[in-house]
């Protein structure tokens, strides 16, 4: 061997050896539901699909929408048809193309699947065709303006119809998708392991071999974990740890408003638990259970003033924010005057929350809070996606639920207060607001669909199927080492463009 090529030859096994694989280790605040868009729930399912699934837009830090898989979309003159172009190039996991006919599969998955969690976000799309290979039509029954903030979450998720349709209603245990990680191994409430998929269409943008996302409930916990080297982020560092943090600057600190919101679900109509206590049957108990709370509390207490209050499925500074009906004020008198009037001066209900330390923090002071008003509130802690699965079923009186918001504020109310909506946990349903639903997602001009969702508010917040609480802050601890991290609003920790130093 001459010199000149042993030379190279060990320059390159050094640099072999200085270049280990990577790998990204992400705390998560909870273990997700299952891996499939289409059936699909909790928030930290979406932080795992951003590294695995990809979609057809996506959404920026100003809530803009961004093309991913479609490059370029367009409008018919009555706008009941949208025409999307496909980026080319694009495979599957599993070396299937994705062209226009898997996203025609996607699309009508979404719609047909038993126990799709995307029917209602897709509910006005008719049909779709393949135009050709890279370009496809949806067909509208009706205008539908929050059809792409859809597009960019998971009903625009794309998964390979091959392993789709051999999988079956199993294809959430081997989900196959398109983003830049594929799966490799799932261990329920301990880890999820992903490595990098070598046929990713955007791969210059991945800096790592392989993710392991770990659910750690325990807020103290996961940030102990991070200080100990064992993740390099976490989401939802406890408000309380904030400010020490801060001051230790030995970690980057990230802090975004949600589009979502934090409340508490009662269940009105959604079974015979709906009856058989106070809090379901009488809508003036339930206006004497909000009034006997004080958001303003709650946010310092339970969120050390990391969040902003609220009292309707958008942020008062929301451009959709109904300002006829303000933030009301705690009125203990009033309350307990109600709670006479319905002749049930001291009701009793259970409160299901999840065992994450917030939401049990918010169950305490709720509990507390609601006393003073005659409530006896008994607390059922769950572990979350247990919680999901009661709220399913019906099988609950009240419930701490959050949500994480959508870009378009059809995706904060449709599903939860549409008649039969999956997402409709409280089981409320009113011909009127579905009208007014159905009404909002038809219109174009922002003005006009103000309109309609202010009169959506007038009705829901008069029956409190869902009593709002407040709008958090995303709070993300990570090592300085970590460099990429986007403050996107919808809470995603999006993987393209991070790097280790």
């Amino acid at each position: 061997m001459s010199p000149v090529l042993r030379s190279l030859l060990a320059a390159a096994l050094l640099t072999a050896l200085a270049a280990p694989a990577q790998t990204l280790r992400v705390g998560l605040a909870e273990d997700p539901d299952v891996l499939d868009p289409t059936l699909a729930r909790s928030f930290v399912g979406r932080i795992v699909f951003a590294a695995l699934c990809d979609k057809l837009l996506d959404i920026d830090e100003k809530l803009a929408i961004q093309p991913q898989l479609a490059t370029s979309w367009s409008w018919s003159a009555d706008a009941k048809a949208l025409t999307m172009k496909l980026r080319p190039g694009v495979t599957f996991h599993d070396g299937e193309k994705l062209d226009a006919a898997a996203v025609k599969f996607n699309l009508e998955r979404h719609k047909t699947l038993a126990g799709s969690n995307r029917r209602g976000e897709l509910a006005p799309l008719a049909s779709v065709d393949v135009v050709d290979p890279l370009t496809v039509r949806l067909n509208l029954s009706a205008p539908f303006s929050p059809l792409l903030a859809a597009l960019a979450d998971r009903a625009g998720m794309m998964v390979s119809p091959k392993a789709a349709q051999a999988a079956g209603d199993k294809f959430g245990v081997r989900p196959v998708c398109s983003g830049p990680f594929k799966f490799v191994e799932r261990v329920a409430q301990d880890r999820m392991v992903f490595e990098r998929f070598d046929g990713y269409w955007n791969k210059a943008a991945i800096g790592f071999d392989k993710i392991i996302y770990t659910p750690v409930v325990d807020a103290t916990v996961r940030l102990a974990n991070l200080k100990a080297g064992q993740f390099d982020f976490i989401e939802r560092v406890a408000p309380s740890d904030v400010e020490k943090l801060v001051a230790e600057k030995k970690f980057k600190l990230a802090r975004i408003t949600e589009i979502g919101y934090q409340g508490i679900t009662i269940n009105v109509g959604k079974s015979d638990k709906a009856k058989a206590n106070p809090l379901g049957r009488d809508a003036r108990v339930r206006e004497a259970f909000e009034l006997s709370l004080d958001r303003q509390g709650l946010a310092q207490v339970v969120m050390d003033n990391e969040a902003t209050v609220g009292n309707q499925w958008v942020a008062p500074s929301n451009p959709y924010y109904a300002k006829a009906f303000p933030v009301p004020k705690r009125n203990v008198e009033r309350a307990r005057a109600l709670l006479k009037e319905a002749g049930v001066p001291n009701p009793s209900f259970t409160l299901v929350t999840p065992t994450t330390s917030d939401a049990q923090r918010l169950a305490l002071v709720v509990q507390a809070m609601a006393r003073d008003a005659g409530f006896d509130v008994k607390i059922q802690a769950t572990e979350f996606a247990t919680s999901l699965n009661l709220a399913d079923k019906g099988d609950f009186e009240a419930l701490v639920l959050a949500w994480s918001g959508r870009a378009d504020p059809d995706g904060n109310v449709y599903s939860f207060h549409g008649c039969k909506q999956p997402l409709n946990y409280a089981g409320y349903c009113s011909a009127e607001t579905d009208a007014l639903l159905n009404q909002a997602r038809s219109l174009r001009e922002p003005a006009d669909r103000k309109k309609a969702y202010d009169q959506v508010a007038a009705q829901v917040l008069k029956e409190r199927p869902v009593i709002y609480l407040y709008h958090r802050n995303w709070l993300w601890a990570y090592s300085p080492r970590l460099s990429g991290v986007r403050g996107v609003p919808d809470g995603l920790l999006r993987v393209q463009g991070l790097k280790l130093q």
